[in-house]
Parts: structure tokens; C-alpha cells; sequence
């Protein structure tokens, strides 16, 4: 398949990174820019994170985050011509959360590289539900340079 057709976004995450439903809670790389992006997910009960009224756990918020820069990240190692690489959420710092996200939400996950140093990434991201930005953040991952994993084939 040539690579303008495997680049073309939007793009399924499970094309990008490891995760599997029911706790990849990220659905599609929709922006790229640099080390930056946007993805889409909708809220659903199947995986779990939310409670009996249907209420998103605020801790997978910050997961969406670090799920939503995987995809970023894998994305710009597929235009690199390399293998998706294995991250870990390692730190969630100066996180607010505004609004609740419940089941049949779709949102915006938007993520920004602040820096990488020896394998680590200090990410900033905001999740908006339409235009009402439910939380903010900046998280820490650790990116094993010795690790990769292979998401989905298309």
C-alpha cells in the first residue's frame, strides 16, 4: 500500500498503537502537527471506567491523554518509517477537571509535546466535550527506546 494511503488521517488508533478495547479508550487521530495532535474517543461503559450513571472516571481522562499522544506518537514513528514504539504513563501533574464525561460523549483530546529527554516525554493535553473543555493537564510518559510494539495491521 503506498505510504499517501497510509498516512491519510483521519486514521484509526488501532492502527497506531497497541491498546485493545476494551482499554483503548481512544478512537482516531483526526489532527498532526509535528509532535502535536488531535484524536477522538467516545465514552463507552464496555470498558469498565464508568459508573453506574454512565459517569467517566476522572484517572482515564488523564489516560485518554497519554493514549491520545501514543497516537500522535505513533503516527509521526509510521511517517518516520518506524515502528510504533511501547510508552508508560508515568506521572500526571497539574491536571483540572471542569466537567464530568459520561457514556455517548464524544471528545477531543488535543496533546502538545512541552519536551523529550533520555526516553521521556512531558506532555500537555485539554479534553473538550464540543466546546466546553472538561480537563487540563500535563502528564509525564516514559518511551523505552528498547521496546516496540506492533498495533493492528490495516
Amino acid at each position: 500500500m503506498p505510504m499517501e494511503t497510509e498516512s491519510k488521517l483521519p486514521m484509526q488508533a488501532s492502527r497506531l498503537i497497541p491498546h485493545r478495547k476494551p482499554m483503548r479508550l481512544v478512537d482516531r487521530l483526526i489532527e498532526f502537527k509535528d509532535q502535536s495532535g488531535a484524536v477522538e474517543a467516545v465514552v463507552t461503559p464496555e470498558n469498565g471506567l464508568t459508573d453506574s450513571e454512565g459517569r467517566l472516571d476522572q484517572l482515564a481522562v488523564a489516560e485518554m491523554m497519554a493514549q491520545a499522544y501514543a497516537t500522535v506518537k505513533g503516527y509521526a514513528d509510521r511517517l518516520s518509517g518506524k515502528p510504533a514504539t511501547q510508552g508508560y504513563l508515568v506521572g500526571i501533574r497539574q491536571i483540572q477537571f471542569f466537567a464530568s464525561a459520561y457514556a455517548g460523549d464524544r471528545l477531543r483530546i488535543n496533546v502538545d509535546t512541552v519536551g523529550t529527554i533520555s526516553g521521556f516525554a512531558v506532555v500537555e493535553g485539554q479534553v473538550r466535550r464540543s466546546q466546553e473543555v472538561i480537563a487540563r493537564g500535563r502528564i509525564k510518559l516514559w518511551i523505552p527506546e528498547h521496546f516496540s510494539a506492533e498495533p493492528d495491521k490495516p
